[in-house]
């Protein structure tokens, strides 16, 4: 197997992973007619504004695309993903992870930065990977986009 295909079956594979954890997410969220019964029995006591959403994750390996190997450690991978994401956006969650695959027998690991967005637009994401992409030596960036319903709660202030 070429190493493009070995990039591709790592992304297919991270994709299953997504979707897997999404399913399962899915499977603990009570159905929405158990909400509204919820919602209806639990009167608030304040009228709080929910809003429709895009959530974006993004995955960034930190493997060259060209050697496999570390662009750099770690902390500075993740420090240098945080500037790229202030420069952006000012203000993110950034989650550490381990992808892997497995290319003519020989299985590759590599550290990967899980990257949520909320209250943004699709321009700005490609504009942020773009910037990775240079950074990070990387192929692509893979991201995925989730409707939500975002609310910033404050309390009972």
């Amino acid at each position: 197997m070429s190493k493009k295909a070995g990039i591709i079956v790592a992304v297919v594979a991270v994709i299953a992973l997504c979707l897997s954890a999404v399913n399962l997410c899915l499977a603990l969220i009570p159905s929405q007619q158990q909400t509204q019964q919820t919602l209806e029995t639990t009167a608030p006591t304040e009228k709080q504004e929910n809003t429709q959403d895009v959530q974006y994750v993004l995955y960034l390996g930190t493997n060259d695309k060209d050697t496999n190997k570390p662009v750099f450690e770690p902390e500075e991978a993740k420090a240098k993903a945080e500037d790229i994401l202030i420069k952006h956006f000012g203000g993110y969650t950034i989650q550490e992870a381990n992808g892997g695959w497995e290319d003519n027998g020989t299985r590759y690991q590599e550290y990967t930065l899980v990257i949520y967005l909320s209250d943004t637009t699709i321009d700005e994401v490609h504009a942020a990977a773009k910037d990775m992409i240079s950074v990070f030596n990387q192929s692509s960036v893979l991201i995925q986009q989730n409707q939500t319903t975002t609310e910033f709660y404050a309390g009972n202030n």
